[in-house]
């Protein structure tokens, strides 16, 4: 059987001593590969541009250009790719910083390496996640009890919040104040949103979600 190919990482923390700390944990992880490191946000987005990891962990107080700006840039460039930010401050602040710039999670830097890389493979795999260290972003996969209408589209709950949005008339820049999400994350929700219902406008997204009781 061939081996998995491990997800491809990239560091980016301005403490030397944390990143070769995590480098060495995840070099004795098989599903692990770190491709590059980064100690602040500007180099870390030529670096990321140049080697597109499958998961981007920044640290979100860096000096130069901080992980929030950097995120925000990188969700730009990629609107695939899983970014997680990793902070000492569990701090609301913070988190919605996050949340607006585009992150799929915030992590504690108290995490033990074992479960970092859960959160990673999770985030990569698009499982859910349950752990103490990741701070939910309302981004992240979310359990949805069997009756909701919402699972027969593969509607996510932050698309379904999307929805609830657009079906009062809001427009991207009032979705992404309301939800605390960059409009370019507005916009790939919007898509996916699209995509899953099969609607070719806003109109038509939020009629099939009327009548398909996605609203409720």
């Amino acid at each position: 059987m061939e081996k998995e190919k491990p997800v491809t990482i990239f560091l980016a923390d301005d403490h030397p001593l944390l990143r070769m700390g995590l480098s060495l944990a995840f070099q004795a992880k098989d599903t692990i590969r770190v491709v590059g490191e980064a100690d602040n946000g500007f180099d870390a987005i030529e670096k990321i541009k140049a080697l597109v990891p499958d998961v981007a962990l920044l640290d979100i107080d860096m000096p130069g250009l901080s992980g929030s700006a950097a995120i925000r840039v990188l969700r730009k460039l990629f609107p695939d790719m899983k970014i997680l930010a990793l902070s000492t401050y569990n701090d609301e602040q913070y988190i919605r910083e996050a949340m607006a710039a585009g992150a799929n999670g915030y992590i504690m830097k108290t995490v033990d390496i074992d479960n970092l890389v859960e959160i990673i493979t999770c985030f990569h795999e698009g499982r859910e996640i349950v752990s103490p260290y990741l701070l939910d972003l309302g981004i992240s996969p979310q359990q949805r009890p069997p009756e909701d209408d919402g699972a027969a589209f593969g509607l996510t709950r932050r698309e379904k919040q999307i929805l609830k949005c657009l079906a009062e008339g809001k427009d991207n820049k009032q979705i992404s104040a309301t939800l605390y999400l960059s409009v370019e994350t507005v916009k790939t929700h919007m898509k996916s949103i699209f995509r899953k219902l099969d609607a070719r406008s806003r109109l038509d997204a939020v009629t099939k979600a009327r009548r398909h009781r996605l609203l409720e």
